[in-house]
This record gives structure tokens, C-alpha cells and sequence, in this order.
């Protein structure tokens, strides 16, 4: 029986056309190896990673001050995220419903971005992942806000709700504010106060490193009118202080659009949201209206009476006035403030672990600030 062998042989040719395209393609690997060892190696910053918001808005010279002292010595790696307007009174109110605007900015060298909504939007956007792309930071500063923040007035502070909100999603922050008099203060104090409040941010930081520094509580630190010639500073309580509410009536040529108290964009934004969901109430509002007159006045009583067709419509403006507190504990923020102590109060998001607080931020800052003084 005959037996046929295959023949396997290949083209002279293309043998050496595979071979120079397999010498070719070992010197390119090679040639990109030693291009590596040349590459600087790139590794995630080892600063400690600070988040800055604020009420009063982006462009606030005391979020400004702040900012530039902690860029100045390269220590930190600071990014910013705060309000594009003046938010100071809003609580702790978010924004829902309503699509936020978010812009990038420049604020004293750091990652910066102006947000169409609430201090507390700011920074739960901020700490959400959505807008920079980090893990999380190390400290949230609410500051430098221009104004005191003492007693029930924390309640109504879009400062602190920064602060608080930073608490909520598990980051510790402070909530830093300047007691600005009017007709007394001026910008310097806004700068002075920065120097003022810079070591408590350094040993905040330190410690919460070192994971020695208060938990379950954000600090609230207040500066007094005159930052340099503080008389130290005083772990304080919660006041029951609160600014008045002086209500009056204006006249409906004076009551301004709400588009004067926000920008072009926010106003523009709002208007166009509600278009949507003003649509059909409009309709049904025409139709029960119909036979209804507006009565436009100036004043809170009504002389005479109106015809059940009638609607009142009535304008008012609310100023907040401080008033002086009389016969005030020492250890309250209000009064250790007005003496002219750099107030530190600790605020957790519970009512029954104030005393508990309160003897742990004391014994830290008995520690953290002991070569500061």
C-alpha cells in the first residue's frame, strides 16, 4: 500500500514577511517599555481632601479669604462647592422638583463650582460622586459666613445646614461664621477672622486623621467682631437666643418681582419649571375666578366689608432684628460671643447626646489647641 505524505511547506516569502512583521512587533514592545520607565508615575494626591461651601454665595469675600489661606501653603487639596446667590435664611432646605444649575468658578486657586440651590444642596451634591470624582473628604467647612449664628438662629442658618448636611452623609465639618456689627465691621475683619479660625481647622483635620477627634457632632465656631483681640477660646451651649421677626405691610408698587433677589438664570429656571405644573391650575383657576375682583391693599386692616366675589391680596416685607438678651448663662454661645470669645458649639443631629458631646469636644480642644496658646 502506497502512503501519501501532505506537503506542509510554505512559500519562502511569506516565512520571511511573518518573520519581520514578528521582529518588528517585539522592538515596538520593547521600545514602549523603556518609554514607561521614563513616564513620571502619576498616584492620587496624598493631601488631605477639604470641601468649602458657604451661605452668602460664590462669590463671598469671606468663602474667598478662606479658600486662598488654605491653597496659600499647597497643605490641602481644596475643592468648593457652594451656593451661586445669597442663601443665609433657607434652613435646611433642598431642592426637588426642580433641575440645579450647576457652573464652574474660580475661587482662590481651588475646584470650584457655583450651584443653583441650597447650601445643603451643595454639599450633598458634592459628597454624592455626581460632580468631582472622589471618595470622600476629609472635612466639610461651611465659612467664612458673614454673620453670627447663635441660638434658634441655626435653625433658620443655610450655614449650618451645610455643616449638618455634611454630618448626615457621614463627614465632619465646621460651620464657621464671623459676628459682623454693622457700621462697626469691615473686610479686614473678615480676613482677621480667617487667621483667627485657621489652627482649629489645622487640629481638626490632624485629629480626624488620627481619628481622636469628636464624633457624632459638627462644630459651630463663632468669631467675635474684633477677631484678634479674642479673649481665647470656649466650648459654648445653644443659646435660646433668636432675632425678632418685624413683619410690615408694603404697598403693591413697592413689592418687588422675585426675580430681583435671584439671578437671571435661577429666575429664568423657576419660571420655566412651574410653566409645566402652573398649566392646568391655570385653566381651573380662570374658571372659579371668573366671577371674582382682586382688592389690592396697603394696610392690615380692611375698612368696610367685601362682597364674597372678592379676593384680598396684601403685600409684607420681614426684617430680622436682633434683640440684647438680659441675665444670659457664661457658657452660652450668645453671650461668651458678645464678650468676645471664639465660640466653639457642638451640634449632633440628636437631643439627648448634648451633654455627652459637649465633654468630648471640651477634652479635645483642651488637647488639639494646648500649643496653639
Amino acid at each position: 500500500m502506497a502512503t501519501w505524505v501532505k506537503n506542509n511547506m510554505v512559500h519562502a516569502a511569506l516565512v520571511s514577511n511573518l518573520q519581520q512583521a514578528v521582529i518588528r512587533r517585539k522592538e515596538s514592545v520593547k521600545e514602549q517599555q523603556q518609554n514607561k520607565t521614563h513616564e513620571p508615575i502619576i498616584r492620587a494626591s496624598s493631601k488631605p481632601l477639604i470641601l468649602v461651601t458657604n451661605a452668602e454665595g460664590i462669590d463671598s469675600v469671606g468663602l474667598t479669604f478662606l479658600v486662598e489661606a488654605l491653597t496659600r501653603d499647597s497643605l490641602f487639596d481644596v475643592h468648593v462647592c457652594a451656593p451661586q446667590s445669597d442663601r443665609s435664611v433657607c434652613g435646611h432646605s433642598v431642592t426637588t422638583r426642580e433641575t440645579l444649575t450647576v457652573c464652574s468658578a474660580e475661587v482662590g486657586g481651588a475646584n470650584a463650582y457655583q450651584v443653583s440651590g441650597t447650601p445643603a444642596d451643595c454639599v450633598s451634591l458634592a459628597l454624592s460622586g455626581a460632580l468631582f470624582s472622589w471618595s470622600k473628604p476629609v472635612l466639610v467647612i461651611s465659612g467664612l459666613n458673614n454673620g453670627a449664628t447663635c441660638g434658634y438662629d441655626m435653625l433658620y442658618s443655610g450655614a449650618v445646614a451645610g455643616a449638618r448636611e455634611a454630618l448626615i452623609c457621614g463627614v465632619p465639618s465646621l460651620c464657621i461664621s464671623l459676628n459682623w456689627e454693622k457700621n462697626v465691621s469691615c473686610e479686614s475683619d473678615l480676613k482677621d477672622a480667617v487667621t483667627v479660625c485657621l489652627p482649629l481647622i489645622h487640629a481638626a483635620i490632624r485629629d480626624i486623621q488620627k481619628g481622636i477627634f469628636p464624633k457624632n457632632c459638627f462644630l459651630n465656631i463663632g468669631i467675635p467682631s474684633c477677631p484678634l483681640t479674642n479673649k481665647g477660646v470656649k466650648v459654648t451651649r445653644q443659646s435660646p437666643q433668636r432675632s425678632s421677626f418685624s413683619w410690615q405691610a408694603v404697598s403693591a408698587n413697592r413689592n418687588p418681582s422675585a426675580g430681583h433677589y435671584m439671578s437671571n438664570q435661577q429666575s429664568l429656571g423657576i419660571m420655566l419649571a412651574q410653566l409645566g405644573r402652573d398649566a392646568s391650575a391655570a385653566a381651573a383657576a380662570r374658571r372659579l375666578n371668573s366671577n371674582r375682583k382682586n382688592v389690592e391693599i396697603e394696610s392690615v386692616g380692611v375698612a368696610g366689608k367685601l362682597s364674597s366675589q372678592q379676593t384680598i391680596k396684601k403685600y409684607f416685607r420681614m426684617e430680622l432684628i436682633e434683640k440684647e438678651q438680659q441675665n444670659i448663662e457664661e457658657d452660652l454661645d450668645y453671650r461668651a460671643l458678645k464678650e468676645g470669645f471664639v465660640t466653639v458649639t457642638p451640634l449632633s443631629l440628636y437631643a439627648n447626646a448634648q451633654i455627652e458631646i459637649q465633654s468630648s469636644v471640651s477634652s479635645w480642644l483642651a488637647i488639639a489647641l494646648s500649643g496653639d496658646q
